[in-house]
């Protein structure tokens, strides 16, 4: 079993992976049956080939994502990343806070979930439409 200074170790892996935009190096973090779920959709992104689907359009236009980690601690065997995420899209700069909640074992995300304000984040991206049924 995992310590707690393990699993933030890789959360933080994945932070700085995130900031470096190496999704290879975001999905090899990811368990292979391993999910991502922005709470505010209905169903999660399960498995590296549909994350690697996902993050290709969560990056498309993407030029600068930076995730400001303002806490990281582990409740319960659980990580939780208090972050704002910064990024420029298609030349738009933007940010939004946002908690993510993660499972780790062995090394490896299993479960990551994201809670956001999704109006303001589409606020941020100036979308004229919810494009979520495009990811």
């Amino acid at each position: 079993m995992e310590s707690d200074a393990e699993k933030l170790a890789t959360a933080r892996e994945m932070v700085d992976a995130w900031n470096a935009m190496d999704w290879e190096g975001v999905l090899e973090l990811f368990a292979p049956n391993g999910s991502l779920h922005s709470m505010m959709e209905a169903e999660a992104t399960v498995g590296r080939e549909s994350l690697r689907t996902r993050f290709a359009a969560l990056s498309e236009g993407a030029t600068e994502i930076r995730i400001e980690l303002h806490n990281a601690g582990v409740i319960d065997g659980t990580v939780f990343l208090e972050r704002t995420d910064n990024f420029v899209v298609h030349g738009r700069t933007g940010s939004m806070p946002v908690v993510g909640v993660l499972e780790i074992e062995d090394g490896m995300v299993t479960e990551w979930r994201e809670y956001y304000d999704r109006a303001f984040l589409l606020r941020e991206l100036g979308a004229e439409r919810d494009f979520a049924d495009d990811l």
